[in-house]
């Protein structure tokens, strides 16, 4: 089926638009852009740049992707965005393209759902199944991990990382690395609970909550360090994965700038 572009918009003829794209009124389409098969763009939407854009995404009115990233710094270097399949993006969202200063590539995963007013600045990474709500920002270079909640109005310091399967409450202001598996929130955010609930939406067994929830105590509650809190649970099991990947994540953030683990890569780089 061959695509549906709007008699009002603009699509540059060197743009490549898969089957059945549909492109609605007084859109813009630069000549750098591909677009996936099954895709619709609504009405008043900017897409330019070099950007890459799978299949079955929908991009509401008023969106902004591959602009030149926010930052003083940039010089016209021809960096990109990379957006998989099966996202959606609400109204007036903005993904910027990246600088020249990590690989030069802001990347959104498959099947995310970023509502109005979400901001992805340049070089920030994003996985999978991952839910922004409204007037999200993230700050430059930031990473979320796959199945991270977002609520509305959420700031992100840039270089920070969002761990997997993790929620970040309403209003809050992340200064940090957010540990996987929990809910942060607060100005600046802190670990307040395990995410059981999301855990349990996404399968995972009571073991893996238990020992989480053990390891939220020792580290949160009772304050014990991460290496008192590690010898104690290794010591006495069971020792599950997510506890692995928790302190794994834990030393990487340790290791860096404020409580940013990447932060730490960039001053090494």
């Amino acid at each position: 089926m061959s695509s549906t572009i709007a008699q009002t918009a603009v699509v540059d003829p060197r743009a490549k638009l898969g089957r059945n794209v549909r492109i609605g009124h007084f859109c813009v389409i630069g000549p750098d852009v591909t677009i996936g098969d099954d895709t619709t763009i609504d009405s008043h939407c900017v897409i330019s740049g070099n950007t890459s854009i799978g299949e079955e995404n929908h991009f509401f009115s008023g969106c902004v992707i591959g602009t030149h990233p926010q930052d003083t710094g940039y010089r016209e270097t021809p960096t990109c965005v990379q957006i998989g399949h099966g996202n959606t993006f609400r109204e007036h969202c903005t993904v910027n393209r990246a600088t020249e200063k990590e690989d030069g590539i802001t990347r959104v995963g498959d099947n995310n759902y970023l509502m109005t007013g979400v901001h992805v600045a340049h070089d920030c990474k994003l996985g999978d199944r991952i839910v922004i709500a409204n007037n999200g920002m993230l700050g430059g270079h930031v990473h979320v991990f796959n199945d991270v909640t977002i609520a509305g109005g959420v700031g992100v310091n840039h270089f920070a990382s969002i761990g997997q399967m993790s929620f970040v409450s309403a209003m809050s202001r992340v200064l940090h690395d957010v540990p996987p598996y929990m809910i942060v929130d607060g100005q600046p955010a802190k670990p307040r609970a395990v995410n059981s609930v999301g855990l349990k939406r996404h399968d995972f067994p009571d073991d893996d909550i238990q020992v989480l929830t053990k390891a939220y105590r020792l580290i949160y509650r009772s304050r014990v360090g991460i290496e008192e809190a590690r010898r104690e649970l290794l010591e006495t099991g069971p020792i599950r994965p997510v506890l692995k990947h928790l302190f794994d994540f834990l030393d990487y953030a340790g290791a860096g700038k404020h409580g940013r683990g990447r932060q730490q890569r960039k001053k090494a780089a």
